[in-house]
C-alpha cells in the first residue's frame, strides 16, 4: 500500500528528526557534520511553512517513513522561479517507492506554484538518488568536483534539473509553413 503524502505538522518532527540525523551521521546524502536539534528543525519547519513552501511527510499507519521539501535555489530575484529540493527516507523504508511518492508530490507542488525548474544537488556517488532523479525526469546539469568533504574524503556534487510545465506550451499549427 502506498504511503499517504501530506503536509508535515510540528507533531511530525520527533519522527522526522531521526531520519535526518541518521542521514547526517551515516551518509553523504547531506553534508552537515553535526546532528540537527528538535529546536532547529522546528524553526526550519515554521520558516518554510510561513513562506508557503511545502514540507511533506510520507506516512503509513501513523509512522513517518520520510519527508521532503523545497526552497530557494539561490537568494537572488532572478532565481525566483527555481527551487532546490531535498528528500529523506528512513532506511527501513527505502526501495519501497516512498522517495518517488514524495518527489512526485513535490513536483506537483512546484508546478502549482508556477515554478519553472527544480534542482537537486546530489553527492555524485549516491547511485540510488541519481537513479530516482533520472526516473523522475531530471537530467544531469553539471558536476562540481571535490567541493565538499565528509568522512575524511572529498565529495563531488552533481546538479540535476527538471524543467516544469509551469504554463502550457503554445499551440503549434499542424499546417506546413506557407
Amino acid at each position: 500500500m502506498p504511503p499517504l503524502i501530506r503536509d508535515a505538522t510540528e507533531a511530525d518532527l520527533p519522527q522526522m528528526l531521526p531520519i535526518l540525523n541518521q542521514a547526517i551521521r551515516e551518509t553523504t546524502a547531506i553534508w552537515h557534520l553535526e546532528e540537527a536539534t528538535l529546536e532547529a528543525r522546528l524553526a526550519w519547519l515554521r520558516e518554510r511553512q510561513g513562506r508557503g513552501l511545502p514540507v511533506l511527510v510520507a506516512e503509513h499507519e501513523g509512522a513517518v517513513l520520510g519527508f521532503a521539501s523545497f526552497g530557494d535555489f539561490r537568494p537572488f530575484a532572478g532565481y525566483s522561479q527555481t527551487v532546490e529540493h531535498s528528500v529523506y527516507v528512513d532506511p527501513a523504508a527505502q526501495g519501497r517507492g516512498v522517495g518517488r511518492a514524495l518527489m512526485a508530490t513535490l513536483i506537483e507542488r512546484a508546478e502549482a506554484a508556477g515554478m519553472h525548474a527544480m534542482v537537486g544537488g546530489i553527492e555524485a556517488g549516491n547511485a540510488a538518488s541519481v537513479a530516482l532523479h533520472r526516473a523522475m525526469g531530471f537530467r544531469d546539469a553539471g558536476l562540481l568536483p571535490e567541493v565538499g568533504r565528509k568522512f575524511g574524503r572529498w565529495l563531488d556534487l552533481l546538479f540535476m534539473v527538471r524543467l516544469l510545465p509551469a504554463e502550457p506550451a503554445p499551440e503549434r499549427s499542424a499546417a506546413a509553413p506557407g
